[in-house]
C-alpha cells in the first residue's frame, strides 16, 4: 500500500511539523512496523534512572512522552478509522495535557508502556491493512479541519519522529 505524497488540503498545516518528518511516499503498513521497532528500540535504550527525569519543571516525564505517543495515536487512528468509514461527524480535539496526570505513565514500569504500546500498534497497522485508497483518501473533518483518514495516519508516523527527537535534545 505505497501512499503518493499527500495534498495540502488533506491536513491542517498545524500537522506539518509531524507529517514534514516522513517519507513523501511511503507504504503505511512498512513505516508503522519499522516506527515500532524503532520507538522500541529507543525507550530500550534509556536508562532506567532516566526514565522519571524531567528536563524542567513541569515538563512531561519520558514515560509521560511515551505514554503520550500511545494516546495520540489511539486518538489519531480512532480518526483514521472514522474517516476511513467515511463518517461525516465532526471529530473533536483533544488536550493533550489533561490526558498525562490521570494515565499515571510513571507508576508504570517500562515493560508496561511497551506492552501497552505493541498493542495499540497492531490495532492499527491490522486496521490500515483493511482499508484501500478510497478509503484512506477520504476526507472528513478532526479538530474543526479536513482531514483525509491517511493523514492522520501520517501524523501518527511523524508525531513518534518527533517525540524520539525531542527526547534526545531535551533529555538525554
Amino acid at each position: 500500500m505505497i501512499v503518493t505524497a499527500l495534498k495540502s488540503t488533506e491536513y491542517n498545516s498545524f500537522y506539518n511539523t509531524y507529517i514534514s518528518k516522513v517519507p513523501k511516499h511511503i507504504d503505511l503498513i512498512y513505516g508503522f512496523k519499522t516506527g515500532e521497532n524503532h520507538i522500541l528500540d529507543f525507550f530500550n535504550t534509556i536508562p532506567e534512572e532516566k526514565l522519571n527525569y524531567r528536563y524542567a519543571e513541569n515538563k512531561w516525564s519520558v514515560k509521560e512522552v511515551f505514554q503520550h505517543i500511545i494516546d495520540t495515536e489511539r486518538v489519531f487512528i480512532y480518526r483514521c478509522f472514522t474517516i476511513a468509514r467515511h463518517d461525516k461527524t465532526a471529530l473533536a480535539g483533544f488536550e493533550q495535557d489533561d490526558y498525562i496526570v490521570p494515565s499515571k505513565a510513571d507508576k508504570k514500569t517500562i515493560e508496561d508502556l511497551f506492552e501497552e504500546y505493541k498493542a495499540v500498534r497492531l490495532n492499527s497497522i491490522v486496521l490500515l491493512k483493511s482499508l484501500n485508497d478510497d478509503d484512506l483518501s477520504f476526507i472528513g473533518n478532526a479538530n474543526g479541519s479536513d482531514m483525509s483518514a491517511r493523514a492522520a495516519a501520517f501524523v501518527i508516523l511523524g508525531h513518534e519522529i518527533h517525540h524520539m527527537d525531542v527526547i534526545k535534545k531535551r533529555y538525554l
